[in-house]
Formats: C-alpha cells, sequence, structure tokens
C-alpha cells in the first residue's frame, strides 16, 4: 500500500507557515508523504540563510511554492497582510493546480490523497474540487487569538472595539506612556 499524500499549503506569514509545519511534521511521523506550500517569497526566505539546497532532506517531505501576486520587496520586509489576502486567491490557483497535476503525475511520489489548508487559504477548495481530493481547513490562531475571536461580540457590545484614537488620548495608558 503506497503512503499517502498531503499537501499543506499555510497561508503565507509566520503565525500561519509555524501551526503548519508542525501539523505537516506530525503527519509525516505518522506515514505521510507531505508536500510543504509555500509562496516564492516565504520559500526564498527559508533558502537565504542556509543555502539552496537547505530544504532537501527527506525524500518524503518536500518544499514547492506558489507566487503570491505581489511586486518584489524587500528581502526581510514583512508583506502586507491585506494585500496577501487580496492577491493570494487571484494569483495562487492556477500555479497550485498545476502542481498538483504534476505532483499527481509524478512517479517518485505518491499520488495526493488530500489538501490541508490554512483556513484563510479557502481558493484551495476549488482546486481540491478540480481534482476530486477531500480538503482539510486548518484553523491556525493561538489560544490567545481563539479566545479573542469568541469573545469579539462581547467586545463590541461593550464599546471595547472597535479602538478610536480618542481612546488612546483619553486614557491611563496613554498618560503613562509620557511619563
Amino acid at each position: 500500500m503506497e503512503k499517502p499524500h498531503a499537501v499543506c499549503i499555510p497561508f503565507p506569514a509566520q503565525g500561519h507557515i509555524n501551526p503548519m509545519m508542525l501539523l505537516a511534521k506530525l503527519l509525516h511521523f505518522r506515514g505521510f508523504h507531505i508536500s510543504f506550500v509555500n509562496t516564492h517569497y516565504n520559500h526564498n526566505r527559508l533558502l537565504r540563510p542556509r543555502g539552496p539546497s537547505s530544504l532537501d532532506g527527506l525524500p518524503d517531505f518536500r518544499f514547492y511554492s506558489l507566487p503570491d501576486g505581489l511586486p518584489p520587496s524587500e528581502a526581510e520586509a514583512t508583506q502586507s497582510i491585506p494585500a496577501l489576502f487580496e492577491s493570494v486567491p487571484k494569483h495562487s490557483l492556477e500555479p497550485l493546480c498545476e502542481l498538483v497535476r504534476r505532483l499527481n503525475g509524478a512517479e517518485e511520489v505518491p499520488p495526493l490523497s488530500c489538501i490541508v489548508s490554512d483556513g484563510c487559504m479557502s481558493f484551495t477548495l476549488e482546486a481540491a474540487q478540480r481534482f476530486g481530493l477531500p480538503e482539510v481547513l486548518f484553523w491556525t490562531p493561538s489560544a490567545c487569538g481563539l479566545l479573542a475571536y469568541t469573545h469579539y461580540r462581547q467586545l463590541i457590545q461593550r464599546g471595547y472595539t472597535p479602538l478610536k484614537a480618542t481612546d488612546f488620548k483619553n486614557s491611563n495608558f496613554h498618560h503613562s506612556l509620557k511619563t
């Protein structure tokens, strides 16, 4: 029986890449062949300090990259999150589909079993549907982030959010920063 093969694709921000990498490592440990997919920008950031062959390692845990559609930016600058949310779905779907085609046709890797995608990368559902693959959307926020999401309605109802500039001007926090 061939190994199951998962494509893991995080949203291109560190707080999303790290949890997806941990999940990919767990799946690999459980016997999955892993194809981990970053954007070209983040893939190059991983390669830069360690060299072009630094991601070569295990034959059953491979790294790939897709375009994000954004213009080139400073090597170590954080990309604009709103720009990524707008650009990635428009510019990454077809390259992802091409990668899926290539992986399914490659003799050196097992056929794809599923796509595991960041919950912010829902365009991947279309790719999974095109190829008849099951997909899991993985939600990556921290426990603190999840807690904030679950209380967001109460924060609005109590007037704590959205924050306004006047909230900072009149707050004790603002005055404590001056001293």
